[in-house]
């Protein structure tokens, strides 16, 4: 087991500001990234989220020259 906490023990006297930076980055997108699936896997917004179903197909909507 001691070798298990080598290998995963950090000198956080050690990281400079562009560690830290990394470090809250990857721990913000971490958080938001489960707020997304929380969202988005929630039951009650499966009306909403599948309303805009097809969206990305949807070239009609930037149709602006009247093309038929």
């Amino acid at each position: 087991m001691n070798s298990i906490e080598a290998y995963f023990h950090t000198d956080w006297a050690a990281m400079t500001h562009n560690d830290w930076i990394g470090l809250i980055m990857t721990v913000a997108a971490f958080i938001a990234m489960i707020a997304v699936y929380v969202y988005a896997l929630h039951p009650s917004n499966r009306e909403k989220l599948e309303a805009q179903r097809f969206i990305p197909l949807d070239d009609d909507r930037f149709d602006s020259e009247g093309k038929q």
